[in-house]
């Protein structure tokens, strides 16, 4: 299960939990022209058919405007069947995302591939950019330690502000009233100091 806090290091993992919907969002270099959104989506289901053995009923969707390509990925619980892909198979939907996804950016963890190499009716689709967004069945679970220092945090620099302002109204009000105390301390003088009638 992932961790939303960053400073859990120890790495291990109490509850298996799949990942569904992924959303892989690419988008292609420009082309002469835009791709036919039925060719590309027959190549693109072929390409997760042939080379990780995903069944074709996990790619829910495949949506084409030039120059994107979203891929939809589902795979739920409920879906599974005696011979398909289990947690623990290599060919899981998450699996095969974080594959590809090394492919894309030419990083393949399999010697001799050297990236993705697709082609739409002999034409290459050269992908510059890919974005990927995941969502787990049960959401990760959330230290409240980290929330809690976070909290006070920002509850101490909200009373050290609300102190700083009240501080300084202070101070400027008193510099204001010790002027005119001293300017009407003048008048009554100087009022003294002329003759009645």
């Amino acid at each position: 299960m992932r961790r939303t806090d960053k400073g859990d290091l120890s790495l291990r993992c109490d509850e298996l939990v799949r990942t569904h919907p992924i959303l892989i969002d690419l988008r292609h270099r420009p082309a002469a022209r835009a791709f036919n959104p039925s060719d590309l989506e027959a190549e693109l289901r072929r390409l997760f058919r042939e080379r990780d053995p995903l069944h074709p009923k996990f790619v829910a969707a495949v949506h084409y405007e030039h120059p994107t390509i979203q891929i939809e990925l589902q795979q739920n619980t409920s879906q599974k069947v005696a011979g398909d892909v289990d947690i623990a198979d290599a060919a899981d939907i998450a699996d095969v995302t974080y594959y590809f996804e090394r492919d894309v950016k030419g990083e393949s963890l399999f010697s001799g591939h050297r990236g993705l190499d697709v082609r739409v009716r002999g034409e290459p689709l050269l992908l510059e950019r890919t974005l990927i967004y995941l969502l787990d069945e049960k959401f990760p679970p959330v230290l409240h330690e980290r929330l809690t220092s976070g909290l006070i945090a920002v509850i101490v620099v909200v009373v050290v502000a609300l102190v700083a302002g009240v501080t300084v109204l202070v101070i400027t009000n008193r510099r204001k009233s010790g002027k005119y105390k001293k300017v009407e301390m003048k008048e009554l003088g100087e009022m003294r100091k002329e003759p009645s009638l």
